[in-house]
């Protein structure tokens, strides 16, 4: 009897563009350039709806973090006014990342930009604020004991861990006592509100002339796997290294010695690890850190390129190039040329001229997911309200 039953018709599929949650996966996977999310906003209400809810802009981030855009560069000097990289309509106007703190017409030091978060020692209060340029979020950390703020300069790094994009990482370097004998270290959690253990290594004096050796703020520091890099300031200067999940701090001597700042750059070293791109003459040098089966490390000279060429400078222009900056994600180096503001990128070697500036000051890259629609591509704006 049970053979003549009427089997019940199945409910009929729904199509996949109708289902939300199939929907949004669609959506997560659409390039983070600063235009997506509004063009995908443009489509209807219900689009409209699931790009713009704080849930999926969260997932957004997540999903895009490891590759996020390079949406420009902060000018330091005595502000930090915004310069953009990315053509309209995915260029972000520079009022849009205008960051208004009283303490920033006194004395104060950006220290780099890394996990859309920027981050600036005041010296003034003796803080450190971290600023989420996008959302406008600040947060205020004093400076821990253990660190000398009166004679030495201090440094620090801001950096988020794997797939988290609401707490973050503060890591603070400098010296404990004026005569600068020693670099200490200690790292913040925005999680627990609490700094870690107080880390130290020792700097010698370089000569007889007892010239000293200290963290420099000229060039932020860069982040390769679970280590921070920062330059040391010095007659032959040195790199300092700290090995965040080993908990220890090491200097690192230079390949080549007498290099001013802005002829080289600390870099991710071509298939990983440490790196640096040295300019010389024409050429820029790629050098790179590397250890040994004795676990002895030393520095390898890579692959020179001719570095006039990829710049594309007039010849009567050439020799003139210096390094300015470096995006850690997407592996960009910038230079000042008599003839501009130039990217380039090391992987493919494709260059870019920046435009709107000039000026020779340091620039402190911004990298990071653009998940709203505000402030978006300057007098082209339009563009997305015509597609």
């Amino acid at each position: 009897m049970s053979s003549l039953r009427r089997r019940r018709p199945s409910p009929a599929a729904v199509p996949p563009l109708e289902d939300d949650n199939l929907l949004s996966e669609i959506l997560l996977r659409l390039p983070p350039q600063p235009s997506t999310l509004p063009r995908a906003s443009l489509v209807c209400k219900r689009w409209r709806g699931l790009v713009s809810d704080p849930g999926f802009c969260r997932r957004f981030r997540r999903r895009h973090r490891r590759h996020p855009p390079l949406l420009g560069f902060f000018q330091v000097d005595d502000g930090l006014s915004f310069v953009p990289s990315l053509k309209a309509p995915d260029r972000i106007s520079p009022e849009r990342f205008s960051l208004q703190h009283e303490d920033l017409v006194d004395r104060f030091f950006s220290l780099g930009c890394r996990h859309g978060l920027a981050l600036i020692y005041l010296r003034k209060r003796l803080q450190l604020l971290v600023w989420d340029p996008v959302t406008g979020d600040q947060h205020h950390i004093a400076v821990p004991p253990g660190f000398d703020t009166d004679t030495s300069p201090i440094s620090g790094a801001v950096f988020r861990s794997a797939g988290d994009v609401q707490h973050f990482h503060l890591a603070l370097v400098g010296s404990s006592d004026g005569q600068i004998t020693q670099a200490v270290a200690r790292v913040y959690s925005s999680e627990t509100g609490v700094w870690g253990d107080l880390i130290t290594t020792p700097l010698q004096f370089e000569d007889a002339a007892h010239f000293r050796i200290a963290v420099s703020t000229i060039k932020p520091a860069v982040l390769v796997g679970g280590s921070l890099y920062w330059l040391l300031d010095g007659s032959s200067g040195g790199i300092l290294e700290f090995d965040m999940d080993q908990q220890r701090l090491a200097v690192i001597p230079m390949p080549v010695n007498g290099l001013r700042f802005v002829h080289f750059s600390m870099i991710r070293a071509d298939g990983g690890g440490f790196g640096l791109l040295v300019l010389s003459g024409f050429s820029a040098q790629f050098w790179k850190r590397r250890t040994n089966c004795d676990g002895v490390a030393s520095w390898v000279l890579g692959r020179t390129i001719e570095i006039d060429k990829l710049l594309q400078c007039e010849p009567e222009l050439n020799g003139s190039q210096l390094i300015l900056g470096f995006a850690e994600d997407n592996n960009v180096v910038l230079f000042w040329t008599i003839d501009g503001l130039v990217m380039l990128q090391l992987e493919s070697l494709q260059s870019e001229k920046v435009l709107g500036t000039k000026i020779m000051a340091h620039y402190h890259s911004f990298e990071s997911v653009y998940t709203t629609e505000r402030g978006i591509g300057g007098p082209e704006a339009v563009l997305l309200h015509n597609t």
